[in-house]
C-alpha cells in the first residue's frame, strides 16, 4: 500500500496548471518518495519515468524534453505522472512494487483505468521492464533508447574508466539490486526483458540509436530480434542515431496518438 504524505502545489516550473506533488511513503521500506501528478479529462494516463541521474521533474525542467513530448501529452486529455522512483532505481524489485502501489492509488484515487509507459534511457529501460514484470497494468510501452538485458548491459559498463557515466550507470545498478548480476543471476534474469519479454504483448514502440555510445544499440537489436514477427511490437533503428536521438523521432509521439485513439 502506498502512504500519502502530502499533495502539494509547490510542482516545477513548466508544469502545467493544476498538476501537484505527490510526497508519500514508499511501499517497500517506508522511506519518503514523491511524483509530479497532472490530472487529465479522462481515464487513460501517461507514466514518464525519468532518465539516469535525473529526478521526477525531469518532464518539466529539461527544456527540450519539455518543448518535445509535453504539448501532445496535455493536448491528449491524458493524466500524466511522473514518479521519482527511487532516483537511479533501473526498476530494481524495489521499484517494481512502489510503482505497482502508486499506478493502484491512481486508481483508487484518480479514477485511472489504463497506463501507457512512455520514456527514454534509464526511463525507457523501466518501461520494458515493468511491462514484462507487470503486463495487467500496462495497456502500451514506448521505450527509447533503452537497455533490454542488465547483466550483458552491466558487464559492458564496467570497463568503462572509473568517472564515466557507464561506469556510474553499472555501478548504481548494483547499488539498486544489492548484488552483482554474477552473485544473483536467477534475479537479474526476473529482471531482463529480453528474458521476459513473452510477457511483452501489448502494443510496444521501442527506438534505438544506431551509434547510442551510453546503451549499446546491441541491447535493442537483441529484444527486437526476440520479438521478431510479433504484430505488437515496432522497432525503429536510426542509423548514426546517438543516445538522444530517439527521443526527437516523431514515430514515438505518432505511436503514442494511435494508442490514446483506443480509449476513450
Amino acid at each position: 500500500m502506498l502512504e500519502t504524505i502530502n499533495r502539494s502545489a509547490a510542482v516545477p516550473p513548466g508544469a502545467p496548471a493544476g498538476a501537484y506533488r505527490l510526497d508519500y511513503r514508499r511501499a517497500v521500506d517506508g522511506a519518503a518518495d514523491w511524483a509530479v501528478v497532472c490530472p487529465g479529462t479522462r481515464p487513460v494516463w501517461v507514466v514518464m519515468i525519468h532518465g539516469h541521474g535525473s529526478h521526477g521533474d525531469q518532464l518539466f525542467t529539461r527544456a527540450d524534453i519539455r518543448d518535445a513530448w509535453l504539448p501532445q501529452l496535455l493536448a491528449s486529455g491524458a493524466g500524466l505522472v511522473s514518479p521519482n522512483l527511487r532516483d537511479n532505481a533501473w526498476m530494481s524489485p524495489a521499484a517494481a512494487t512502489d510503482l505497482h502501489a502508486l499506478l493502484a492509488w491512481l486508481r483508487s484515487s484518480h479514477g485511472a483505468k489504463n497506463f501507457i509507459l512512455f520514456s527514454g534511457s534509464m526511463g525507457g529501460t523501466s518501461n520494458l521492464l515493468y511491462a514484462a514484470l507487470h503486463p495487467e497494468d500496462v495497456a502500451a510501452c514506448v521505450a527509447l533508447g533503452a537497455a533490454t538485458d542488465l547483466t550483458s548491459y552491466y558487464a559492458w559498463c564496467q570497463p568503462h574508466p572509473a568517472g564515466s557515466i557507464q561506469r556510474e550507470i553499472g555501478d548504481a545498478i548494483v547499488t539498486a539490486y544489492g548484488p552483482t548480476p554474477a552473485a544473483a543471476p536467477e534475479l537479474y534474469r526476473r529482471h531482463s526483458t529480453v528474458a521476459q519479454c513473452a510477457q511483452l504483448t501489448m502494443p510496444v514502440f521501442f527506438a534505438h540509436g544506431g551509434a547510442d555510445a551510453l546503451i549499446p544499440v546491441e541491447q535493442a537489436r537483441q529484444l527486437a530480434a526476440a520479438l521478431a514477427g510479433q504484430p505488437t511490437f515496432e522497432y525503429v533503428e536510426i542509423p548514426g542515431g546517438d543516445h538522444d536521438s530517439p527521443c526527437w523521432d516523431p514515430r514515438a509521439l505518432a505511436f503514442l496518438t494511435r494508442q490514446f485513439a483506443r480509449f476513450p
